[in-house]
């Protein structure tokens, strides 16, 4: 049996293990996919402290091999069931089983995608999730950002002081997001509002070029860009726990800063749960807490 089972070996997880292990805990990873989470496909971090300029793939790959020097086991296997019981925890994998004292999720999510033909092939090359991580390599050129939430809005409040111009674009006339946003967003000269519309074309092979966009009249239109930041919500990847862990109505995992789910022993680190950021900095946090807390939680059964 495990101390302390991770399930997600992005920032958070991998945090969560280094911390585990330098309390002499046994620790195992499991991983459905490959270490680093979404930052894997960021190409220059700068808002990371200590580390001005890495790219995203380096920086997991450094936490990956800080981990597993530490000891920390790793099976890259899909966690398909998870079982609360009085004395242990159990984690159903798509090939195993594995059993633990106390169990952290750090699942992450997953941005939610446009479903362009280039779309995956564009990403880093203009395409772009996260207007914070990305928005510094766009000063003063021209972008769009497609969304009606409040990421998007203030994805644009954020671009407009680095960018041109910025166009914002979304499928309906009216925004989800906060209305003192958007009337911070309309005060600014370089923001054109694009309603009722999609993006329904990525033009570029090696970069993005430009980008078509359909109204609900099915009219059609060039806008030349250097860069697509889509901001239309995220997927966090928490259903196969939804009978043992409160959700939200989202999905995440239902959690304060303290990262204790509703059930005893079992924590939650990074986008995976509930929380008003989700950058790198405040994943890493998570998995420190998390990590700190199921010790505890650990050590308070001996």
């Amino acid at each position: 049996m495990h101390d302390i089972i991770v399930v997600g070996a992005g920032p958070a997880g991998l945090t969560s293990a280094i911390y585990a292990r330098r309390a002499n805990k046994k620790v195992l990873v499991l991983e459905a996919k490959a270490y680093g989470g979404q930052i894997i496909n960021t190409l220059d971090i700068e808002n990371y402290p200590a580390n001005n300029h890495i790219s995203g793939f380096d920086l997991a790959t450094n936490m990956y091999n800080q981990a597993k020097e530490s000891g920390t086991e790793f099976v890259f296997d899909k966690v398909i069931e998870i079982k609360n019981y009085s004395k242990y925890k159990e984690v159903v994998t798509n090939n195993g089983k594995y059993k633990c004292k106390a169990l952290i999720l750090a699942t992450g999510s997953e941005n939610r995608k446009l479903g362009l033909v280039n779309e995956g092939d564009l990403v880093g090359k203009g395409v772009s999730y996260c207007a914070t991580c990305d928005g510094a390599f766009y000063k003063g050129k021209i972008v769009a950002v497609v969304g009606g939430g409040n990421t998007a809005l203030e994805d644009a409040i954020y671009l407009s002081d680095i960018a041109s111009r910025v166009y914002l674009i979304h499928r309906r006339n009216t925004f989800k997001g906060e209305e003192s946003t958007l009337n911070k967003l309309k005060e600014k000269d370089n923001i054109t509002f694009i309603y009722n519309s999609n993006v329904t074309k990525l033009n570029g092979s090696y970069k993005l070029d430009s980008i078509e966009v359909m109204d609900i009249d099915n009219n059609r239109k060039e806008l030349k860009i250097s860069a697509l930041f889509i901001a239309v919500g995220q997927i966090p990847e928490n259903q196969n726990f939804a009978k043992i862990i409160n959700l939200d109505d989202k999905g995440y995992i239902i959690a304060k800063e303290n990262c204790h789910t509703n059930r005893k022993g079992i924590f939650v680190a990074g986008d995976a749960r509930t929380k008003n950021l989700r950058q790198l900095v405040t994943a890493t946090s998570d998995g420190a807490v998390a990590s700190t807390e199921a010790i505890k939680y650990i050590n308070s059964k001996l």
